[in-house]
């Protein structure tokens, strides 16, 4: 009896499982709106998704999509200089005049004074100017690419990376 006992534990050990299958697939990576809407000036980052491009005396601000700015000093267009990184999360658009950078905060609109670029200061943020659909897929990827679906409640979602994932859900259509 302790022996069928043993065999039927050790057989439902061994053959027992779940049904959920790990996958290759995309995980977001949560940040909290409050972190979101503050706009920080790092040092030079990679770029990831180019956006519009501005030039202001010697320096080149190009867009990152849904991260923020990069300024290079052109200074010597031979050897142009990455200096910084303003980041401003949920910005797909920008836009200079004079001293001031006009972007899109999630769906706030910001001013950033940008007389001393190694010192950049929001002077003015207006609140809830834009209807924002968030991005709910991992960008730049093929069709059919498996992702673990987006809770808002857990926050903005600030990047994606590429792990296993038990049983995704969600998927890239066309």
């Amino acid at each position: 009896m302790k022996r069928l006992i043993l065999y039927s534990f050790l057989f439902l050990l061994f053959f027992s499982g779940s049904n959920a299958s790990l996958e290759l697939a995309y995980k977001p990576i949560y940040i909290s709106y409050a972190q979101a809407k503050t706009i920080s000036y790092l040092p030079a980052q990679e770029m990831k998704n180019q956006g519009k491009i501005y030039i202001k005396d010697q320096y080149v601000f190009i867009g990152d999509i849904g991260l923020g700015v990069h300024v290079i000093d052109n200074s010597d267009p031979v050897n142009p200089q990455k200096v910084g990184f303003l980041q401003i999360y949920g910005n797909h658009d920008i836009s200079i005049k004079g001293n001031s950078l006009y972007a899109d905060n999630l769906e706030d609109l910001v001013t950033v004074d940008i007389s001393n670029v190694s010192n950049p200061i929001l002077t003015k943020r207006i609140e809830d100017v834009y209807q924002v659909n968030y991005d709910k897929y991992p960008p730049n990827v093929p069709y059919g690419t498996y992702f673990e679906c987006v809770d808002e409640s857990k926050g903005f979602v600030a990047a994606w990376e590429q792990v296993e994932v038990s049983d995704p859900k969600c998927y890239t259509t066309n």
